[in-house]
């Protein structure tokens, strides 16, 4: 490969960021997608598939009007702007799945990569030099897009080798969202109410499962979706004890339902896993004093959380959202080979 080649760069990749200068890769503003110029402690990818954070899609998506080509158009002028996947409202990513070009010499010794791995990548794509040469096909109901392009990983980069019982585009869509349903197996307990807002998606189905699990028979998962389509597919599966048709934006309205199903004792655990602003109070409110709050969703705001609990006088525990958890991608996939219906509604959507 015909490339500049040099040494020492950081773990965390902060040789390649721009501006601001000091910074590291995913809070900087621009980093360096220059693939023609590699460190020793970086991989490179030959990138096939993007699978866009459901917040950001959604945003780049209604921001288009739905136009496919207004969105490819979206899409490049922001990796474009800022070296990645970067949305700047959303301030999330997604993941991608490509084919291990290149190992720096630094690495060759120290990871299970070779030359020639197929891969997804377990960082943001917020973090991550990318490069896109093609964008060949938007995938809008799924949230992905197939391209032609580049990226890289850095050392301190975490990734999944992808097997043949999966195909590419299903195994994408469930490690993009790996850390909700490994995080929902450390928090609920045996005996938990839990309350899945956004339950009809493929995080929510996921920590709706993982969920039941632990919560055991002694406990319930009850799904929020909106949608009847969806709740209806949801209902399919058996995961939840009951679905409510809400609109996660009405604070009051998920409040009073949930009082009146829990006979007002609320829940235990309230996973949020929406991908659409304001529906931080409908979280807050349902949960009861000591409860626990998971916000996976990206389109949370620390400041309606943290200034909302406040003002309605909840003494809540309230935990963000981290997309990496240790054996995230093996518990998420492990799901799809333990439900024959999960896996079934998944293909019907993402192959």
């Amino acid at each position: 490969m015909n490339f500049e080649y040099r040494s020492n760069g950081n773990p965390f990749g902060v040789h390649r960021v721009i501006e601001p200068a000091g910074v590291l890769p995913q809070p900087a503003e621009k980093i360096n997608n220059n693939t023609e110029i590699l460190w020793d402690n970086e991989v490179l990818i030959d990138v096939d598939i993007l699978n866009i954070d459901s917040a950001s899609f959604t945003q780049i998506k209604n921001k288009a009007g739905g136009d496919e080509t207004k969105i490819k158009e979206e899409i490049l002028n922001i990796v474009d702007s800022r070296g990645k996947m970067h949305n700047p409202v959303t301030g999330s990513g997604g993941m991608l799945i490509g084919r291990v070009a290149w190992i720096g010499e630094k690495l060759k010794n120290k990871i299970t990569l070779r030359v020639g791995d197929r891969i997804a990548s377990l960082v943001s794509l917020s973090l991550t030099p990318l490069k896109i040469e093609e964008i060949i096909k938007v995938k809008p109901a799924v949230d992905q897009i197939v391209i032609r392009g580049r990226a890289v990983l850095f050392e301190s980069a975490v990734y999944a080798h992808l097997k043949d019982e999966f195909p590419d585009p299903l195994a994408l869509a469930v490690l993009d969202v790996a850390g909700a349903p490994a995080q929902t197996a450390r928090l609920v307990k045996p005996g938990d109410t839990v309350v899945v807002i956004g339950a009809t998606g493929k995080s929510g189905i996921l920590c709706a499962y993982e969920a039941k699990r632990r919560a055991g028979i002694s406990g319930r998962v009850i799904g929020i979706g909106q949608t009847e389509k969806k709740i209806d597919k949801l209902k399919s599966l058996n995961l939840c004890e009951m679905v409510l048709q809400l609109d996660a934006r009405d604070a009051l309205a998920c409040y009073k339902q949930i009082s009146r199903v829990t006979d007002d004792k609320l829940a235990d655990i309230v996973i949020n896993c929406v991908n659409i602003p304001d529906t931080e109070l409908s979280s807050i409110l349902i949960c009861r004093d000591r409860g626990k709050i998971y916000f996976f969703s990206m389109a949370t705001s620390f400041t309606k959380a943290a200034l909302g609990a406040e003002g309605v006088g909840k003494d809540v525990e309230m935990i963000v959202g981290n997309g990496y958890a240790k054996d995230h991608a093996r518990i998420a996939l492990n799901i799809l080979m333990e439900s024959k219906a999960i896996r079934s509604l998944f293909e019907s959507i993402y192959l």
